[in-house]
C-alpha cells in the first residue's frame, strides 16, 4: 500500500510527513551529504585539538579522595593521560539537591574501562568536602575514582562543569584541553541518540518543524513547563517532571538498588 503525506488516514499529528520508501531514500541520501560534511569537519576539529599547545602545572598539588590526600599525579594511574569531569557541587545539599546536569554527565561515564585499555585514564573532581562527596558516590554506587578538590586553584580545581584533558611525561603534567557548556555533550551519548529521534532532545532552543511538540523551556534552577528537557532532567518517582522535595536528578531513580520508598525515605537526606 502506498500512502502520500495528504493522507489523513496515515499522517502524525505533528509528526514527519508520511512517503514511500524511495521518496523516504532520496531524501535520507540528500542528508548524508552534508552528514559525512559534519563528519569530516569534526575529524579536522579534532587534528586542530591534536595540535593545541600544552601549559606545564605542579603534578604534586593534593587532592582528596578514598585514601585521603593524594598528588594529582596519582589520579593518571601510571598511565599518560588523564581525562576528568569537573562535577559541580552544592555544600550541604541533600543528594537529590545535587546538579542533575553534572549528575547526568557522571552516570554516562559509569566507568572508564575502554578509556583505561587506550591508555587513558578517567576520574571525577568536584569542589564538595571529601565526607559529603563520598556519601554521595556510595549514593549513587559509582565506580569511577572521584575526588575532591577543594582548594584547589584552576585549571585542576576552579570552576566546575568542565571536561579537561592532562598529559604526563614522568612527573611533568601538563594541561592540552578544556571545554565546557555544550563541549561536555559528547561524554552524553543520550544527547546524540535523541537528536537522531523526529522529536529531538525536546529543548526549546532546538529547530523543530511547525506543530511539533517542545518538551519543555527549562533553564538551569528553573522549573519546565510541562514536560521536563533532556538536560535539566529532574522527576519525580513516577517519572513525572517536577521540582520541590519530590524531586530528583532521574539518573538517581535508576542507580543500583534504589526503589522509590527507599530513594524518598531513608535516602531523601543528606547524612
Amino acid at each position: 500500500m502506498t500512502t502520500t503525506p495528504s493522507d489523513p488516514t496515515t499522517a502524525l499529528p505533528g509528526g514527519p510527513p508520511v512517503v514511500d520508501l524511495a521518496t523516504w531514500q532520496a531524501a535520507r541520501d540528500e542528508l548524508l551529504v552534508r552528514e559525512k560534511a559534519h563528519t569530516r569537519e569534526g575529524d579536522a576539529l579534532a587534528a586542530a585539538r591534536r595540535r593545541l599547545p600544552m601549559v606545564e602545572l605542579d603534578g604534586t598539588v593534593e587532592v582528596v579522595g578514598p585514601d585521603g590526600p593524594v598528588p594529582f599525579l596519582d589520579l593518571f594511574q601510571g598511565r599518560d593521560e588523564l581525562v576528568v569531569y569537573q562535577h559541580m557541587w552544592y555544600d550541604g545539599a541533600p543528594h537529590q539537591g545535587q546538579c542533575e546536569g553534572c549528575t547526568t554527565t557522571a552516570w554516562h561515564v559509569k566507568d572508564a574501562v575502554y578509556l583505561n585499555a587506550r591508555g587513558v585514564s578517567f576520574a571525577v573532581l568536584t569542589s564538595g568536602p571529601w565526607d559529603e562527596v563520598a556519601a554521595y558516590v556510595e549514593f549513587m554506587g559509582y565506580t569511577q575514582p572521584w575526588y575532591s578538590v577543594r582548594g584547589v586553584d584552576a585549571p585542576i580545581g576552579g570552576g566546575m562543569g568542565h571536561i579537561v584533558c592532562f598529559l604526563r611525561d614522568g612527573d611533568r603534567v601538563f594541561l592540552t584541553y578544556s571545554t565546557t557548556g555544550r563541549g561536555n555533550e559528547p561524554v552524553n551519548g543520550s544527547f546524540a541518540l535523541l537528536d537522531m529521534t523526529p522529536y529531538g532532545r525536546g529543548e526549546a532552543w532546538e529547530d523543530n518543524p511547525e506543530g511539533r511538540a517542545v518538551i519543555g523551556d527549562v533553564r538551569e534552577g528553573h522549573p519546565s513547563e510541562g514536560r521536563q528537557a533532556c538536560w535539566y532532567w529532574r522527576s519525580d518517582a513516577d517519572g513525572n517532571a517536577t521540582w520541590g522535595p519530590t524531586s530528583r536528578p532521574v539518573p538517581q531513580w535508576t542507580r543500583p538498588g534504589a526503589t522509590p520508598v527507599e530513594t524518598l525515605g531513608r535516602h531523601g537526606h543528606h547524612h
